[in-house]
């Protein structure tokens, strides 16, 4: 059995994620570890492969992103709420991670509306493939709400499973999207997180084994930003379903990501986005 540290590294990363307008000195996070503080920031560091400063600053910006997109709060709300309570401070540190401003960010990644019948305008065109997928074995986090903070739960997985050494048994990592996000309320949307993961390898709490049947599927290509990925999903069933003579399986879609944003900039993100075919 696995020791103690995933479970250590968890309670960090929900109280990240909790309190991003809060304290998150090296001593209070030290304190939620349990570790002392002078080994609390190696032990960190080791096993997630990213420092705690770094950590936060990409939830931080991770958080700002969805807030521009998806709410019409001030960017000084915004940076308050992620903890940045100087917005010039905040402006600057939003440029050098994604390179825009976040008036830029807000005016150029929203992504676009759904379609709507009768309505005029220009239908983005995605390179979909018919695949013949392998079965997956998945060692995954779940989710609950908005499919846009998914990103907690991964950072759970990936913290999991390298503290448990689990790493050389790891392959592609993908997020499983079991509710429509058009039919169901926002907070009873259910996901999971996680990666692909060798057969005979122990998955323990807080991991769940999640198996994906392979066999026919429609695959989408979708490079840039996550926003985007909506647009995507309707183009693929709105558009290329109906023409493609082809009916959807009992299975959920889900998503394999080819590069992350932990080293590859916004616009060149690369998404596959499954869909079971009978």
């Amino acid at each position: 059995m696995a020791n103690d540290y995933d479970q250590r590294l968890l309670r960090v990363l929900d109280y990240v994620y909790e309190h991003l307008d809060g304290d998150l000195s090296l001593d209070a996070l030290s304190d939620v570890a349990a570790l002392s503080r002078f080994h609390f920031h190696r032990v960190f560091t080791a096993i997630t492969g990213e420092s705690i400063a770094v950590f936060i600053r990409r939830v931080r910006l991770h958080r700002a992103g969805i807030l521009l997109l998806t709410t019409d709060r001030t960017v000084a709300e915004i940076a308050a709420t992620v903890g940045y309570p100087n917005p010039k401070s905040f402006a600057r540190t939003f440029r050098e991670g994604f390179g825009r401003t976040p008036a830029e960010f807000r005016a150029h990644g929203t992504p676009l509306p759904p379609l709507r019948l009768g309505k005029q305008g220009v239908t983005q065109m995605y390179d979909v493939q018919i695949t013949d997928e392998p079965d997956r074995r998945l060692a995954v986090v779940s989710h609950r709400g908005s499919y846009l903070g998914i990103g907690q739960a991964f950072d759970k997985a990936g913290t999991t499973v390298m503290a448990r050494g689990m790493g050389p048994n790891l392959g592609a990592m993908l997020g499983v999207y079991f509710s429509d996000p058009q039919n169901v309320a926002e907070e009873d949307l259910e996901s999971a997180a996680g990666f692909e993961i060798a057969e005979g390898v122990e998955i323990a709490p807080p991991l769940e084994e999640l198996r994906l049947l392979g066999g026919k599927h429609a695959v989408l290509r979708h490079v840039g930003p996550y926003t985007g990925l909506a647009a995507a999903y309707q183009y693929l069933y709105a558009d290329w379903l109906p023409g493609s003579g082809e009916v959807p399986r009992d299975g959920p879609p889900w998503e394999l990501y080819v590069n992350t944003p932990m080293d590859t900039a916004p616009e060149t993100l690369v998404t596959l986005i499954g869909m079971p075919l009978a």
